[in-house]
This record gives C-alpha cells, sequence and structure tokens, in this order.
C-alpha cells in the first residue's frame, strides 16, 4: 500500500493544559491502512495496525502493506484493541466485547513472523482489557467498563466509573490498580479508556474511544485515583495510540472511517505526529 501522502503538515494542535504549561503535536504522516479500526502498535520499522480479528504490519516509511495475521470470524479471537512492540513480540490487548460477562487476555504474535505465539487469560475480572504496556519492568493493563446499555437487559456495560488500570509484576502478578479521574471519564460519554503508552517523559498517556485527545496522566501520591495533567488535542479519532519508541517524541494513533466516509472509499487511516 503507498503513502497516501501528508496532510496538515503545518497544522499544530495546541494544549489544552490544567497547569499553564504548553505542549502539542504537529502531525508529519498519514496512511491508508484498513485494519486500524481498534489499535496501533510500532517498532524500529514498521507499524502494525489492529482489527477486531486482524493484524496488519506496515513499512513505516512507505506505508507499504509488507504481511498480515487473521484469524478466522467464530474463532477464539473476538476483539483486538491497542498494541505493544516489546522485543519482537506484539502484545495485544483483547476481550470478548460486547458479550457478556466481559472476558479478556492478552495475546501474543511474533513481529517477524506474524505468528500467534502465546497468550495470557485474566477470564472473568475488571472488565474488558483495552491496552497493555510494559514499563519500569512492570506491565500496566486497562480493563474498560462502559456505560453504553450492552450489559444484561439492557443495563450499563460494567459502568464506565469501573474502568481500571492495573499494574502487574513482569509474571502477570496483580500489584496495584486504579481508577480515572472524573476530568477524563466526562470526556468519554458512555464509552471508555480505549488506548494508553507510557511517554518517553515518564507520563501516562491515554485515549478515549472517540475524542480527538490524549490525557497526560501520573500515578498520585495518595489514594487510589489517577491524575489529569493536561489534555492535550490530537488528530485522531478515540482508539489506540502508541508512542513510538524508536524515536522519541513520536506518537501514532488512528482514524476510524465513518459510514459515510466508507461508502465515499475512504479507509480508516495511521496518523503520525511528533510532539513539539
Amino acid at each position: 500500500m503507498k503513502k497516501t501522502g501528508i496532510l496538515f503538515l503545518s497544522a499544530v494542535f495546541a494544549l489544552s493544559s490544567l497547569t499553564g504549561a504548553a505542549a502539542e503535536f504537529k502531525q508529519i504522516a498519514e496512511f491508508n491502512a484498513p485494519e486500524a479500526n481498534q489499535g496501533i502498535g510500532v517498532d524500529g520499522k514498521y507499524f502494525y495496525a489492529i482489527d477486531n480479528q486482524k493484524i496488519g504490519k506496515y513499512d513505516k516509511n512507505t506505508g507499504e502493506l509488507v504481511a498480515k495475521w487473521e484469524g478466522p470470524k467464530d474463532g477464539p479471537i473476538i476483539h483486538l484493541d491497542s498494541a505493544a512492540l516489546i522485543d519482537g513480540k506484539i502484545y495485544c490487548a483483547h476481550s470478548n466485547w460486547n458479550e457478556w460477562p466481559m472476558a479478556s487476555s492478552i495475546e501474543v504474535w511474533d513481529a517477524d513472523t506474524m505468528e500467534h505465539v502465546a497468550n495470557h487469560s485474566f477470564g472473568i475480572h475488571w472488565g474488558s482489557a483495552t491496552w497493555v504496556d510494559l514499563h519500569d519492568g512492570f506491565w500496566w493493563v486497562a480493563f474498560a467498563n462502559y456505560d453504553k446499555p450492552y450489559g444484561p437487559e439492557g443495563t450499563p456495560y460494567g459502568h464506565k466509573v469501573c474502568t481500571t488500570v492495573v499494574k502487574f509484576s513482569e509474571n502477570w502478578q496483580w500489584l496495584e490498580a486504579w481508577t480515572l479521574p472524573k476530568a477524563i471519564l466526562e470526556r468519554l460519554e458512555d464509552m471508555s479508556n480505549s488506548g494508553g503508552s507510557w511517554g518517553p517523559d515518564g507520563f501516562l498517556y491515554l485515549s478515549g474511544h472517540d475524542p480527538a485527545e490524549v490525557y497526560k496522566c501520573k500515578l498520585p501520591s495518595m489514594g487510589s485515583v489517577i491524575e489529569l495533567v493536561e489534555i492535550i488535542p490530537l488528530n485522531i479519532r478515540g482508539q489506540g495510540i502508541a508512542w513510538d519508541r524508536s524515536d522519541p517524541g513520536v506518537i501514532y494513533g488512528i482514524i476510524r472511517a465513518t459510514k459515510d466516509e466508507k461508502a465515499q472509499g475512504i479507509t480508516h487511516k495511521v496518523i503520525v505526529s511528533k510532539e513539539q
């Protein structure tokens, strides 16, 4: 697949800051990627566009599709979400969304061969896993809950206030957990936290299901609620995000095509932005 061109090169998304600081992202590239429906992962040479049951591997420079994994429609992989590229492997959050009760797992692929190589199941616990990352030697996973009425008899699908970020050991032992602040939850409407990635500055960056923004956060020194530091506009439509750890300051996100856009032949896109 060819690079579709760099759009909005001069567009700089100004920061709405809670601290008075000024931070901004500038879009530097855009690629067509039909699999970019749920999440994104990135390593030194490739980005990985994630759909419910598909992963597309693309050349970072040309946007060419070089490999693809696709699971059967009736297979055990139901709803893949955000991904993290760690030591040559694709770690992807997975859930049975929007089935009930919610069950989640981490699914692992070899990034070279695109073969599925490992699984860690959480079973029925916490909510729907939406993102995973490795930071400071610990695993971090968000378990989303929703106000959307997908629960039993039209009840909320877990209630979004129950959305939880969990810290695990390297061997997946539960260690600590935090909830999200009201300042983030109220911006997510009836959905939840879809993406998360630890930034090069040591802050945790989160994204919602739809908003064109990311939430720069830090862990609290007291209590159980993650602290919101800044709300930063970003040219995405929610969903997964991933910092490029081979290129500090560069973050990947996605724009999901709407139904009307799909009817016009427009597909999902991968958006590359750089912190200014």
